[in-house]
């Protein structure tokens, strides 16, 4: 986790814009021959299920749930969640259609490898339409400035993995951008916000990481003090 800690830099010049990478898992849930079978691995879910593993923060695709989810595309197509599955989250995250600017930022900072690299870790992930208050010519300001956009990008990234039954328990995390103060949890189910920030699609699982796409850009030190 070092290599992603950045110290030092200021965050004022840049109050909203961030990391993240959604994904999705290799294990999709099969069907089930009970009377009450599981949705199909790549169809959205209204509410998280029984996450997978022993708070191991581990999740399979029935455990995906948010309004957002329908968007993935489906089967096994690039950006689906049994395409994403397999691969480490910046990779996965490349291929989804929710992620183009939090993807672009990620290479802009020279992250996708230290992200592609670490063991487990959650992310949360703004999507697309979050980085719309920023405008293209801030967006690309940022882009520019690897070295302030780095810490930005690291507080949504926290260096433990949680499903959202682990998120909802912590209520606090701390983020790689430990200078950034704490990541608030509040809610659960559809209800979960993230610093505020709505769930559009949570427990995406990737080899390496549990995302969930949010509607709103983290700024560090929302919660310090």
């Amino acid at each position: 986790m070092s290599k992603l800690r950045v110290a030092g830099i200021g965050f004022t010049a840049v109050t909203a814009l961030a990391l993240a990478a959604c994904s999705s898992n290799d294990s999709a849930s099969s069907g089930s021959s009970s009377s009450a079978p599981a949705p199909a691995p790549s169809s959205s879910m209204s509410a998280p299920m029984s996450s997978a593993a022993s708070g191991d923060g581990v999740t399979t695709n029935a455990d995906v749930f948010g309004p957002a989810c329908s968007q993935l595309p489906q089967g096994s197509a690039p950006g689906s969640l049994d395409s994403m599955g397999p691969q480490p989250v910046a990779s996965a995250a490349s291929t989804n259609p929710l992620l183009t600017k939090l993807v672009a930022a990620v290479k802009a900072t020279n992250l996708v490898d230290t992200l592609n690299s670490q063991q487990a870790i959650t992310v949360f992930a703004p999507a697309d339409p979050a980085f719309q208050a920023l405008g293209d010519a801030k967006f690309a300001e940022l882009a520019g400035k690897p070295d302030q956009l780095a810490p930005i990008l690291q507080y949504h990234v926290v260096g433990k993995r949680y499903d959202a039954k682990g998120l909802e328990s912590a209520k606090s995390v701390e983020s790689l951008n430990t200078a950034g103060g704490p990541v608030k949890i509040e809610g659960s189910g559809e209800n979960m916000t993230v610093n505020g920030a709505k769930v559009l699609c949570g427990n995406i699982p990737t080899k390496n990481a549990t995302v969930f796409v949010i509607d709103k850009v983290l700024t560090p030190g929302t919660n310090k003090n």
